[in-house]
């Protein structure tokens, strides 16, 4: 006789924590896969080859480090990073330090708006400038369902585009060609000229994101609420650490796929410095069920990382200023930038590169006080960073700044 069935047995208590804990860590990776991440990596690996893939390995390995302590931060304090600044600042102080991360949020949503311009160009012909405008409409249509639905909702929507995204950009890969000694050769650190430093610190900017570094705190305070109980926060670290790890490894993916399909497929074929030309070049390469496919995904990466840079600008004026405007009218005002960059007619790759360069420079403004922050017993109590974690998040911050004090002195100087 057959034996009888045997009841599926439910997931561990802590395994069940863990997943239904999942969530704010892949909201702050969209920031990681946005436009301007597709503009450097693809313009890296059509002009470079494999020689930057080491700056997308590195970034991702800091990334994972930062995200973890912005979280950190926002469940053992109750507070996000912009507040606890925002507490500790003198109003003089406090002012010019949310000046520069305003520019910093404003270089963010000013690519990821081009961006999603972009890809309605090339999926239906739309002109640029209008849509910009459809991409800006339709981000508020995202920041809507986060204000009166919630958290949980927006989360589940801006994961599902994330999943878009994933395929998007991968699934070309597999067409590619891929040379994998090479590709193990461009993990060794190395530069040819100036203009890869500037791209470098381009693929860095966009890797490391400052605004997510300020927006995840929030992000995850929100979800998780506050808590004072030792078990209860120790609990959501751990959970937490697994939420990173896994937003960070597929965002990291995307990141290195997109360089790689640019080195493989795209290397030496006249245009592909620019996005609508690599397009082209993929479609001409691969066929033009990929180039779809491929355009899809930068639709879907431009419309998620907008309202999550939305989100991270309101988290960023709110605790520095103590100010709260409504989502939907920030992103009205901060849509005007990226309309002007297109109805000038600047060309909106190079934008999207040069806002990674921004970026770039506002990393260590956003990363020095995190750790620091993290870092201190004051603040963190018995969880404050243990030394291995502190000395990792400071040797992040000294390597940033160095790459781009190394920009500035071969820009003045030349090659």
């Amino acid at each position: 006789m057959p034996k009888p069935a045997q009841p599926i047995a439910a997931p561990p208590r802590k395994a069940r924590a863990t997943l239904l804990a999942l969530g704010p860590a892949f909201v702050a990776a969209i920031a990681y896969v946005d436009p301007g991440n597709v503009a450097a990596n693809l313009t890296a690996g059509a002009r470079y080859g494999y020689l930057l893939l080491w700056v997308l390995v590195l970034a991702n390995a800091i990334a994972v480090l930062v995200q973890y302590q912005s979280a950190k931060v926002g469940i053992v304090t109750g507070q996000s990073l912009p507040e606890i600044l925002g507490e500790r600042l003198r109003t003089g102080p406090r002012r010019v330090y949310w000046i520069q991360a305003e520019l910093v949020a404003g270089a963010t949503d000013v690519a990821e708006v081009l961006g999603g311009a972009i890809a309605l160009n090339l999926l239906f012909g739309v002109p640029l400038l209008l849509g910009g405008l459809i991409v800006g409409l339709a981000s508020m249509g995202l920041l809507l369902l986060q204000s009166h639905r919630g958290q949980r909702s927006f989360e589940a929507v801006i994961i599902t585009l994330l999943g878009v995204i994933v395929v998007g950009f991968v699934s070309g890969l597999f067409l590619s060609g891929l040379d994998p000694a090479e590709a193990v050769a461009g993990i060794v650190p190395r530069f040819e000229g100036t203009d890869s430093v500037l791209l470098a610190t381009s693929m860095l900017g966009a890797t490391v994101m400052p605004h997510v570094i300020y927006l995840h705190s929030a992000l995850a305070r929100d979800r998780h609420g506050v808590t004072k109980d030792r078990v209860r926060i120790r609990s959501l670290l751990s959970a937490t650490r697994w939420d990173v790890g896994g937003a960070l490894f597929v965002a990291g993916a995307v990141n290195i796929s997109m360089l790689l399909l640019a080195a493989s497929a795209l290397r030496g074929i006249e245009g592909t410095d620019s996005i609508e030309g690599a397009h082209a070049a993929v479609v001409a390469t691969l066929g033009p069920a990929i180039g779809v496919i491929f355009a899809i995904g930068l639709l879907a990466s431009g419309l998620a990382s907008t309202s999550v840079g939305t989100y991270a600008g309101s988290a960023i004026m709110g605790g520095l200023l103590k100010v709260k405007v409504p989502l939907l009218l920030r992103r009205a005002i901060t849509l005007v930038p990226a309309l002007v960059v297109l109805a000038v007619g600047f060309d909106p790759t190079r934008a999207l590169v040069l806002s990674q360069v921004v970026l770039s420079f506002g990393i260590p403004f956003a990363l020095v006080p995190l750790v620091w922050l993290a870092s201190s017993k004051t603040v963190m109590g018995k969880f404050a960073n243990r030394p291995w974690l502190r000395w990792s998040g400071w040797i992040s911050a000294a390597a940033i700044t160095v790459l781009n004090v190394l920009l500035i002195v071969l820009v003045v100087v030349g090659d």
